[in-house]
């Protein structure tokens, strides 16, 4: 062993109060906020008529979410109750937007009426794509998936899947990609009213809901086959959706009660089960949501009783599945 030193030198003194001094810093330095200090509820816009649609969270924390009553764009943070109009341009001609998300770059991308906008995360238009007439008229878009190859999107008016490519960061022309009628001969194509749709990690699948048909529907990427996700007897036609790994969190408010639906998938996510019906939170129609954390960010939109009642809000629930695998 070893002897002690019987004295310490003047550098191994100045390390150790060095040391200690860091350790005191990082003590006194607070850790990530827990989800018991996080609102339960946030406020959107205290605004009369803007009934919130659509919302995304980067994995900073950072909210945003739609009007489809005005067309704004909205943003906060998890740890904050209260949100901020985002300073978006060039939304000014656009009454309605639904859709919106985030990509790997931080642009903020939403859609509505007619056109697809890429704004960075300074409210600055980088990008406004405009859909043409579907076999039905008129655009009416509602959601988008981003990949890291393209942006896919449903119209609400029409039974069709947009799609703009990505190359070099940059979003291309938003063109038709699938007329999903086929998947289902003869059922009216005014009523498929194509809502959420997501994108697996790899790019591969989609999953587009239809609230007429009252599914969901799988969607190849490299082959375009459509094919109906199988729940069993379960009638499933979502609004919003969140995909992660096999886990499908949807948003229902038509043909069920209210309220979040979490269903576990196959592999291949063409067939699956739903574990979780949280049908008694505080919603109000609620429209899609988004998960941060250990939680879901659910979205009170109020269209049932347009202009509806401000304030106008997102409620956070618990995931009853955090910490299971994905």
């Amino acid at each position: 062993m070893r002897p002690v030193p019987a004295r310490r030198t003047a550098r191994s003194v100045a390390r150790l109060t060095t040391a200690t001094t860091l350790l005191a810093l990082l003590a006194a330095v607070p850790g990530p906020a827990s989800a018991h200090d996080l609102p339960g509820s946030y406020v959107v816009s205290r605004a009369p008529g803007v009934l919130p649609e659509g919302i995304a969270i980067t994995p900073d924390g950072t909210m945003y979410v739609s009007s489809d009553g005005t067309g704004a764009l909205y943003r906060g943070r998890v740890g904050a109750p209260e949100m901020k109009p985002f300073p978006a341009r060039g939304l000014e001609d656009r009454p309605s937007s639904r859709g919106v998300h985030h990509d790997r770059r931080g642009r903020v991308l939403s859609v509505g009426g007619a056109t697809l906008t890429v704004h960075d995360r300074h409210g600055r238009l980088l990008a406004t794509r405009t859909a043409p007439a579907g076999p039905l008229g008129a655009p009416d878009l509602n959601d988008l998936a981003v990949t890291k190859d393209a942006v896919y999107v449903t119209d609400w008016a029409n039974p069709v899947v947009l799609r703009a490519e990505i190359r070099g960061g940059t979003v291309g022309p938003l063109e038709p990609w699938l007329d999903i009628r086929s998947a289902f001969p003869g059922f009216p194509a005014r009523y498929w009213l194509l809502n959420g749709i997501v994108a697996n990690e790899s790019g591969t699948a989609l999953l587009v809901a239809s609230n007429g048909t009252e599914a969901v529907w799988r969607v190849g990427t490299a082959d375009r086959d459509v094919s109906r996700l199988d729940l069993g007897a379960e009638s499933f036609g979502p609004d919003g959706m969140v995909l992660r790994g096999r886990t499908l969190y949807a948003v229902l408010n038509y043909g069920a009660p209210h309220g979040v639906y979490i269903a576990r998938l196959d592999a291949e996510l063409r067939s699956g089960t739903v574990t979780h019906r949280l049908t008694d939170g505080p919603f109000d129609l609620p429209t899609t949501l988004a998960r941060h954390g250990c939680r879901l960010y659910v979205v009170n939109s109020q269209l049932d009783d347009p202009p509806g009642r401000p304030p106008y809000t997102v409620s956070a629930i618990a995931d009853p599945t955090c910490g299971d695998a994905v």
